[in-house]
């Protein structure tokens, strides 16, 4: 976490092949380096992001009561050939052969596993409901991968599944997953609006996108502006209570909202004319709920209530792991460089030493670094022997949240100066209320 002693390799020039604002600056920051065309090697600063994005993830779906597994990335063509899909899914499906003639994928998406995990073990509806979930590497074959880690073809994503014996509760798990969602990029500090979408490959009539609103997104949309005022905030969220599950999903789901592919012109009619709004939006998760689909073509039965035998339903629910990385930067960056939110910030706060090599500038950084580590605000200490301006351009570049700047001046004072990136509003204060400030800032992330 010392400048001096980590690995930050970043450009001063962009990259001519990086569209838009996301890809040019995790390449200039350092974040990622393209190994092949859609395919990216995470570097040290761009991995403790995708790191910290993974953690909110899975603490989110386990509040929410879900189970984390993991699952391979190669699957067997066999099973999807049960569902029907092998043949169905198009030339965005990696197919392989091993070296036995076995036909194998590289899996875009685990519906047919997590099917097939699900009916060796599973017989009654006593073991139901169950949501399983993984974050796990995918790959999808895209023809012109393009805008970095937006639009890979390989990426990191969340995908999980619920199993229900009745349609009531697979809405019910619906609903759990919409209002985890939203809670998840509320943590990032994101607005991610959920949208009426289309089902695509993954099939079923319910579905929504979750849409963060952008320039550069590849999707329409079409939206009530009352919906963007809405926020869960501190409010408390018991996942046992259907009823007010449902009364959150309403509150969000009823302004209307919709990607082009859904978009009804009547009923968007019918919005106050000031409220009317169209732009731009970047999808950072689904969720799916598709029936018995493929518990039917897969033999997924349980025995219910009745001692009948009846297929389950089911829903799939995906986060783009990799790709909030860029929707995040595209949502939260200025002309200096990215502004990463606390909750997802790849270090807490910057030390800038304005005069290293000096005993007494030294020695406040040090003391500084290890207060900010005992207090577990992990800081990047940037101790290089460099111009101050070149030290103050590399923080705004990488987007820490907070700066602490030490100098002389200051501590013939006693003080150092903590600066937000996001306003660029600076501080003078003692070390130990920098650290107790950050503190404060950090508790509630």
């Amino acid at each position: 976490m010392r400048l001096s002693r980590y690995f930050l390799p970043v450009l001063k020039e962009t990259p001519a092949e990086a569209q838009i604002a996301s890809h040019r600056l995790m390449l200039r920051a350092g974040m990622i380096k393209q190994s092949s065309a859609g395919i990216y090697s995470w570097l040290p600063l761009g991995y403790r992001v995708l790191r910290n994005i993974e953690r909110i993830v899975h603490e989110e779906q386990q509040r929410a009561g879900h189970i984390p597994m993991l699952m391979p990335t190669l699957q067997s063509a066999d099973l999807w050939r049960e569902s029907g899909r092998y043949d169905a899914y198009g030339p965005e499906m990696l197919r392989i052969r091993d070296r036995h003639d076995r036909d194998m994928l590289y899996g875009p998406t685990n519906e047919e596993m997590i099917t097939d995990i699900f009916r060796s073990h599973v017989a009654s509806y006593r073991d139901l409901p169950m949501t399983l979930y993984h974050i796990q590497w995918k790959f999808r074959d895209e023809v012109r991968p393009r805008f970095g880690v937006m639009r890979g073809r390989e990426f990191f994503m969340k995908d999980g599944y619920n199993f229900d014996v009745s349609y009531e509760d697979a809405m019910y798990a619906y609903d759990r997953h919409m209002v985890s969602y939203l809670r998840t990029y509320e943590r990032m500090g994101l607005k991610a609006i959920p949208m009426r979408a289309d089902s695509g490959p993954i099939g079923g009539e319910d579905t929504h996108e979750f849409l963060v609103l952008a320039d550069t997104g590849e999707s329409e949309v079409f939206y009530d502006s009352a919906i963007t005022d809405l926020t869960l905030g501190d409010r408390t969220i018991d996942y046992d209570d259907r009823a007010s599950l449902r009364a959150v999903c309403e509150e969000w789901t009823t302004p209307y909202a919709r990607t082009d592919e859904t978009h009804d012109e009547e009923a968007y009619a019918s919005i106050p004319e000031e409220r009317r709004r169209t732009s731009r939006g970047i999808e950072v998760g689904q969720i799916f709920y598709f029936g018995t689909k493929y518990s039917e073509a897969m033999g997924a039965i349980v025995t219910n209530e009745d001692g009948e035998r009846v297929p389950v339903h089911m829903g799939s629910h995906g986060i783009g792991v990799s790709r909030l990385v860029g929707a995040i930067i595209e949502a939260s960056h200025d002309d200096k460089g990215i502004i990463w939110p606390e909750g997802v910030t790849p270090y807490r706060a910057g030390i800038v030493n304005l005069r290293q090599g000096d005993a007494e500038a030294d020695a406040a950084c040090e003391q500084l670094y290890a207060a900010l580590g005992d207090a577990g605000l992990d800081p990047l200490y940037d101790d290089r022997d460099e111009r101050a301006g070149a030290k103050f351009a590399t923080m705004d570049l990488i987007g820490l949240p907070w700066r602490i700047t030490v100098g002389p001046r200051g501590l013939a004072k006693g003080v150092v100066e903590l600066t937000s990136r996001r306003t660029g509003e600076s501080e003078e204060m003692s070390i130990e209320a920098a650290v107790e400030r950050l503190r404060e800032i950090y508790a509630g992330v």
